[in-house]
């Protein structure tokens, strides 16, 4: 259960983040490269800071694992993914965007059944289609 908790804590966090992201663009005329380069400069020194400690673990984790996690994280989701992120939260409503651009789930499990092995289930294409159903009620109003 506690990573349900995380998963929800994560909503909220990236929900309410997307509300100050975008009015902070708006206040300050700020592109979507400026917006991003303060946001990945402060979470760059608090994550520092917080994973200290396991900064030896690196060193056993392999090239391939750190490599996976470069280009998932930090040249997809992190650099590519924010970017159209900050491009539409300043170009478009909270209400049509947000509910578009948290549909990563969708991706997420596709790939886990395609490509990781996670079972295929009537459950998780029926809350694939449910997602959908919601976001297209979502962005057409």
């Amino acid at each position: 259960m506690a990573a349900q908790w995380f998963a929800l804590l994560t909503s909220a966090a990236w929900g309410i983040g997307g509300y100050f992201e975008k009015q902070g663009l708006a206040l300050g005329g700020i592109s979507p490269q400026l917006g991003i380069t303060v946001r990945t400069g402060v979470a760059l020194v608090i994550l520092a800071a917080l994973s200290a400690p396991q900064w030896r673990s690196l060193a056993t984790a392999g090239p391939k694992a750190i490599l996976y996690v470069a280009i998932g994280g930090g040249v997809i989701a992190g650099a590519a993914g924010m970017l159209c992120f900050y491009t539409a939260i300043k170009q478009g409503s909270l209400s049509l965007v947000m509910p578009i651009a948290f549909t990563s789930p969708l991706f997420s499990v596709m790939l886990g059944m395609l490509l990781g092995g996670e079972p295929f289930s009537i459950r998780a294409v029926l809350g694939m289609a449910l997602t959908v159903g919601g976001i297209a009620l979502l962005s057409t109003a």
